[in-house]
């Protein structure tokens, strides 16, 4: 059944002149407007998080070599030889170049990400999407228009160091659209690039671990390597944590292996480049080289690859965690490993194209060969499952095609599964590793993807010590010029080898953005439709009173993303059913701009019109780290929170002042009636109602409106999965109602 909406459905504000109760939280509650969404989460609960014991940590730094550093760790296999791609033409530059290595791991992973960027947690998690969120939290910046006032009630929603201030920089956000549309953009921008490392990141370190058997041949190389990427992506479907207790200690071994290595080639063969912690070296490199000196900034940045991990797994650990672990031993080691491959390098400068085998002593070349192996493929799990966790924030906020998403793990929440990316970035990882064959032109484009996230990290973080930190101005200053000059430097130098692999990245970026653009810009445009166009009040008073609609037994669950009203497709289901269950409930799923909303606060109910009409409003919400029940358990917690609101309510009546006792009797009994409906009418069944809508641009729309809404998005839609598959709706009673909005 297909119908056609193109006006609104009667009066189209929702009002309604009925009281609104309010109790002393100034908590909407009660009957009231549908414009005014209100109500009370159906249980309550005081989240006071404990700062973890020492011992838990440890335990946590710990577990973290495992997860965060494989990236960072395994990045000494390849630096060198991308570096000096043409060969050491002057010994005294492997003293500028070390330099250079030593003050961008000092100043870019260790001060700003270790001692600030970690700061700026999202409720303890990180990555591109949690500052989106936070500034979405403290300024109104959110592109769709769903936001309620009691959201900014829930435990996790505003931290308590950070109050709301006036800010003339958070004005201009709120007031400026062309602000809004470009840190929305640039939210998908640096998202994009993180997933695009979710290729480029496992074809450069299996390539470069596999290059311990180069004498083989090239093509050797290659085929070992696409060999244990299609392994890998395989395994992906049984979930990380399946081998995960295993990944810290290989890590561990393998930054103890670099750590030895680095520190015997360094007082075996030179220990005066020890000398290159002074930066002097660093001018002096420049000064002598030139345009080619800044050239080679684009493989020196590959030795801080995966800084952005340690930011975006942060909700897995915390603050203190990270920053034990990468100081004390990851720091040390990767710094020990550079310096050990220089102090080789001025001995035997020749064999820089395979710097880190080379300068193995050949007693534990082997084993060195195995573990770096195992670290390699470490290092693109972890950007595997962060690539797969972004889609999955990406999904909450509306951002991207709906896709099965999978928790493969009990113990961390992070972990998620997606099989048709999982097989996207499969097919792009290996033809990447067949068209390119070495790390030489993937380590160009990988760079691209490095400083392209720092660089928009940089920004961010600026936003919100203007907006959310309101730090001093001078300090402001400060951060943004050093941090902005140096990755704007190595920015400028990555991007002059755009045509040497450089555009890879962009590529990915681009066709990212643009399905997340359509699929956002048409998600929006269609919330917009809905809340213009939703069922006025009138409407379900005259639809109670009708004689011709019959009251079917049982519960109607209506699904709709739509908080503010009832949706048009209500209308519609009517028009083409003539039917309502006896017990109807509009179920809002809405996505808020925090990592988790717990599960007492998850649930906001209200009543639509009179009691009698046995009509509720529930909005639904979920955190973009929030798992989604299956139908039962989902069943069960949404009855449990109606069987709770019913309660409050009659209680909160039973408080009214001049209310007789004899009257307070008969309210409690009207509850106990009202509980006991309920559960008679779900044990009667329960139907899940879901609108098949379709979107299409309207006649007079622009050519490049219809090809993006009529072409664009209809392919997307079609070819990714369906509402009723992403929400686990089951089939047996799943009732749907096509129809047309047009935008």
């Amino acid at each position: 059944m297909t119908g056609r909406v193109g006006a609104a459905h009667g009066d189209t504000d929702g009002g309604s002149d009925q009281a609104v109760h309010r109790n002393p939280a100034n908590q909407l509650t009660g009957v009231g407007s549908l414009s005014l969404e209100g109500g009370r989460p159906s249980r309550s609960q005081s989240h006071n998080p404990k700062e973890p014991s020492w011992g838990r940590t440890m335990s946590l730094a710990f577990q973290s070599i495992g997860v965060i550093y494989g990236d960072i760790g395994t990045s000494p296999l390849y630096v060198y030889s991308s570096t000096f791609t043409d060969g050491i033409q002057n010994t005294e530059d492997i003293l500028g170049v070390l330099s250079l290595i030593i003050y961008t791991i000092i100043l870019l992973p260790m001060l700003k990400y270790v001692f600030i960027v970690l700061r700026a947690n999202d409720n303890g998690d990180g990555g591109t999407f949690a500052l989106y969120s936070l500034l979405c939290r403290h300024a109104k910046v959110s592109m769709i228009p769903n936001q309620q006032p009691e959201d900014a009630e829930l435990s996790n929603y505003r931290s308590p160091e950070t109050p709301p201030k006036p800010s003339k920089v958070k004005e201009k956000l709120e007031n400026s659209k062309v602000a809004q549309l470009v840190l929305f953009v640039v939210t998908i921008l640096g998202t994009s690039m993180v997933i695009g490392d979710g290729v480029l990141t496992p074809s450069m370190s299996v390539l470069s671990a596999v290059g311990g058997i180069s004498s083989l041949g090239t093509d050797t190389v290659m085929w070992i390597s696409v060999g244990i990427l299609i392994a890998l992506f395989l395994f992906q479907r049984f979930g990380t944590d399946k081998v995960g207790f295993t990944f810290a200690p290989v890590i561990s071994i393998w930054f103890l292996f670099i750590t030895g290595i680095g520190l015997y080639n360094l007082f075996k063969y030179d220990v005066r480049v020890l000398r290159a912690f002074y930066p002097k070296y660093i001018f002096d490199y420049f000064k002598r080289n030139g345009k080619q000196g800044w050239v080679s900034l684009g493989g020196i940045v590959l030795c801080i690859t995966g800084t952005e991990a340690m930011f975006a797994d942060l909700g897995h650990f915390n603050v203190r965690a990270i920053q034990i672990s990468f100081s004390t031993m990851v720091a040390p080691a990767i710094l020990a490993a550079y310096i050990g491959q220089g102090a080789y390098l001025t001995k035997f400068p020749d064999q820089v194209s395979n710097t880190f085998y080379a300068s193995v002593p050949g007693r534990v070349y082997w084993p060195m060969f195995v573990v770096a192996i195992g670290a390699a493929v470490i290092a693109s799990q972890a950007m595997i499952s962060g690539a797969y966790a972004i889609i999955s924030q990406s999904l909450a906020l509306g951002c991207f095609p709906r896709v099965k998403v999978i928790h493969t793990s009990t113990k961390y929440e992070g972990q998620v599964y997606i099989p048709e990316i999982n097989y996207i970035l499969m097919v792009a990882s290996v033809a990447v590793t067949l068209g390119f064959k070495t790390t030489t032109q993937i380590g160009n484009a990988y760079g691209i993807a490095v400083v392209f996230v720092m660089t928009i990290t940089t920004c961010m973080i600026t936003l919100i010590m203007l907006v959310v930190w309101k730090t001093s101005i001078w300090k402001i200053v400060i951060f943004f010029s050093a941090f902005g000059l140096i990755e704007l430097l190595y920015l400028s130098s990555v991007l002059f080898k755009f045509k040497q692999g450089g555009w890879l990245p962009l590529l990915f970026a681009l066709v990212l953005m643009t399905i997340m653009a359509i699929w956002y810009y048409v998600y929006r445009q269609w919330y917009i439709y809905e809340l213009q166009n939703k069922v006025s009040v009138d409407y379900v008073k005259t639809l109670v009173k009708n004689s011709d609609i019959n009251r079917v037994p049982g519960i109607g669950l209506l699904y709709s993303e739509l908080v503010q009203g009832i949706p048009p497709i209500f209308s519609h289901f009517i028009k083409n059913i003539s039917s309502v269950h006896s017990v109807l409930i509009f179920v809002s799923i809405k996505a808020i701009p925090i990592s988790r909303v717990a599960l007492e606060e998850r649930f906001v109910f209200r009543y639509i019109e009179s009691r009698d009409y046995r009509m509720f409003r529930c909005v639904v919400r979920y955190g973009y780290k929030d798992i989604n029940e299956e139908p039962a358990e989902f069943e069960r917690q949404l009855f449990e929170g109606l069987v709770d609101f019913i309660q409050r309510e009659h209680s909160m009546l039973d408080g009214e002042p001049n209310e007789a006792r004899d009257e307070a009797v008969d309210i409690h009994q009207s509850a106990e009636e009202e509980v006991q409906f309920v559960q008679t009418e779900r044990q009667r069944g329960v139907v899940y109602l879901l609108g098949e809508t379709k979107v299409v641009a309207k006649r007079d729309s622009m050519l490049l409106k219809k090809v993006i809404v009529d072409y664009a998005y209809d392919f997307l839609r079609k070819n990714f999965r369906q509402g009723e598959e992403v929400m686990k709706i089951p089939h047996g009673r799943l009732l749907r109602v096509g129809m047309t909005y047009e935008i």
